[in-house]
């Protein structure tokens, strides 16, 4: 037997006790005799017996005993609190008191659930019970003396976990195990687990598949190791679909691309779709819009050329220019993609490409039209992780942030975000249904289309061509015991009549409009057809956004600002000493932005405004009164971002011009 500690990962753990002569079944009774303290002070490490374990029974020593092969193991291995007798689980019910993590009367609550469930774990119950998942393993991993770490989620493959190994793994054995690689130390690698009690038996497992000597476990919450794998994705779903690019990405070299002119009309589309350097051009598109941040893809067939473009933060950016004769062959490679019929080209078509994307799992939703040179085809990247933001992180200020959320946890009522396509809506009521209680209550959404899917939450596809409007899905989850309800959209007098129903009925709904300020959306669905008194009665906030261009950190400066300029930054009240410009630089594409941030405008309907709502005034007027009782316009909001050196004045008045 090797003594060497790196090679405990090789063994199995009944082949070493063997090897030792120990019995786990006596080591068990035997701690279960040994009084509380005892065995840690008392290691009763001795000679090894020299007879075979099959003919005699000895006695299992302290784990923390056993020379170099007993240290590996203290690094990993120590049972959960929940299968420990005395000090570890108290001290573990210590922790969740002293952090706040759970107040007394749910802690014996969880206790009493536990005494009356065996085999379940305190971790699990008090999770159950509301706590904190990530303070909560914390404080698993403080009581068991084991190490813990968060998964960078914000870095990702780029440094968070190691993509390429969990690939290997695959990300069906890492969810069924619940782990994570996270990165390579020498000749052993840190792999993250939620169940650190049952990860010993799969420790030679995971070292055999990555190629490794040792394996260092960490406690990390099953969160972050869920939204790791889903970042990866499966792969396996993904092959089925004939779109895994990761492979044939890790080989794209722009200049090794060489493009064959057709020589006449006639040509069978599918096979030069299929042709090698269509397939790697395609790809290459592809994955530099991924690595560009773009949300979307254009590409657009002309005369002379094929122009690329990619929308990056808000804005469309030229990227590449491939021959004109190129255009159908990429065209009819990504209708293969999303399966599609490549020889209709006279009609629209939509689809939907589901693929991997250097360790990513992306959804591509493609749109083609025809045109006079072809068919324009643009593709919406749609990325779990755009999505996978916190309401703390959109860029509300404190005070906002606070209503927002106490608007959220009402019981009922009607909850509204306004803006123009591409403002940022979907990700803030995203963001919104996170926060509420998904254990104890039944959220559904009706959505057109679902872009990204939400744990926890029943989210329905609208079909209008088989009659599933906004407005059917809505009567009939209404009969489905809701307690919040996401509608994608309030179209019609049907849906918005329904949608009022829902909310003086004991519902919380929330939903968007297409409205240029707060005050805007009251007159809208008063002008949608409903009665203005239960338009009061119904609608208790109203959310107007925008997205903004930030300041690039690695250029933005500070700059005198002309006459002009100085005049409209006293008539904000602002300083008029230096104000923030953007410069530009390689990192931001010569633009001085890089990255969103979004500009709010939060309206509270209270009893006054309910009954002013009620004498339906017009517009102009009940924008007037809403200011008047402390409403913080959009422009207002954009200028406390420039206070702070998020974005430019320039920036908020493109935005806001029509404030």
């Amino acid at each position: 037997m090797n003594n060497g500690g790196g090679g405990v990962g090789k063994h199995r753990i009944d082949d070493i006790l063997n090897e030792l002569g120990m019995n786990p079944d006596a080591a068990r009774a035997r701690r279960a005799a040994t009084p509380p303290g005892e065995s840690e002070a008392k290691p009763s490490a001795g000679p090894l017996p020299t007879m075979p374990s099959h003919q005699a029974v000895a006695t299992l020593p302290d784990l923390r005993a056993i020379d170099q092969k007993g240290k590996v193991f203290a690094d990993f291995y120590m049972p959960d609190p929940t299968e420990r007798e005395g000090n570890s689980l108290a001290r573990l019910e210590q922790l969740v008191l002293e952090r706040n993590i759970l107040p007394g009367d749910k802690l014996a609550i969880a206790a009493n659930v536990l005494k009356q469930s065996p085999g379940r774990r305190l971790a699990e119950v008090l999770s159950e019970q509301g706590a904190d998942e990530a303070l909560l393993q914390q404080a698993v991993a403080d009581a068991c003396g084991i190490a813990f770490e968060r998964v960078d989620l914000e870095k990702g493959l780029d440094g968070g976990f190691d993509g390429k190994m969990l690939q290997r793994l695959t990300p069906e054995y890492c969810k069924e195990a619940m782990i994570a690689p996270l990165r390579r130390e020498g000749q052993r690698v840190v792999i993250g687990v939620a169940r650190h009690d049952e990860i010993v038996l799969r420790l030679d497992d995971i070292a055999q598949k990555l190629g490794v000597k040792g394996v260092k476990v960490v406690l990390a919450p099953a969160l972050d190791i869920r939204a790791a794998i889903e970042i990866v994705g499966g792969a396996g779903a993904a092959q089925e679909q004939g779109v895994d690019l990761t492979e044939i990405l890790s080989e794209v070299d722009e200049g090794d691309v060489q493009v064959e002119k057709s020589k006449s009309e006639q040509v069978d589309l599918e096979k030069e779709a299929a042709e090698s350097p269509v397939i790697r051009y395609v790809n290459y598109i592809i994955q530099n819009a991924v690595k560009e941040g773009a949300s979307d893809i254009h590409i657009e067939p002309g005369e002379k050329k094929l122009k690329v473009r990619f929308r990056i933060d808000g804005e469309l950016f030229e990227m590449m220019n491939p021959p004109a004769s190129m255009a159908a062959a990429i065209t009819s490679r990504l209708k293969i993609m999303a399966n599609l019929d490549i020889s209709e080209r006279r009609l629209p078509q939509d689809g939907r490409i589901r693929c991997t994307v250097q360790g990513r799992k992306l959804d591509l939703r493609m749109s083609t039209l025809p045109n006079t040179y072809g068919e324009k085809t643009v593709m919406r990247i749609l990325d779990q992780k755009s999505i996978s933001v916190s309401l703390d992180q959109l860029g509300f200020d404190e005070d906002s942030l606070q209503i927002w959320k106490k608007q959220i946890d009402a019981p009922h009522g009607i909850i509204l975000v306004t803006g123009p396509t591409g403002s940022g809506k979907t990700t803030t009521l995203y963001a919104s249904l996170r926060q509420l209680d998904k254990s104890s209550m039944n959220i559904s959404t009706v959505e057109d289309p679902v872009e990204y899917h939400l744990d926890g939450i029943t989210q329905t596809q609208m079909h209008d061509k088989i009659g599933m409007s906004f407005s059917a899905a809505l009567r009939a989850l209404l009969r489905q015991d809701p307690d919040v309800i996401m509608l994608g959209e309030i179209r019609d007098m049907e849906t918005a009549h329904i949608a009022v129903q829902a909310a003086l009925t004991g519902h919380l709904v929330l939903s968007t409009l297409h409205t240029n300020d707060a005050p805007s959306s009251i007159t809208r669905l008063v002008n949608i057809g409903l009665e203005p008194f239960l338009v009061g009665a119904a609608v208790n906030a109203v959310l107007a956004q925008r997205l903004i261009r930030r300041l690039c950190v690695h250029c933005k400066a500070q700059e005198r600002p002309s006459e002009d300029m100085t005049e409209f930054l006293e008539m904000q009240g602002m300083d008029t000493g230096e104000m923030w410009v953007s410069k530009g630089c390689d990192k931001c594409r010569k633009t001085g932005f890089s990255g969103r941030v979004g500009i709010y405008e939060l309206l509270v309907v209270d009893d006054q405004l309910r009954d002013i709502v009620a004498r339906n005034p017009n517009v102009a007027e009940f924008r007037r009164l809403c200011l008047e009782r402390g409403m913080v316009s959009l422009r207002n909001d954009g200028m406390r971002k420039v206070k702070k050196g998020l974005t430019t004045v320039q920036e908020v008045i493109r935005v806001t011009e029509a404030h």
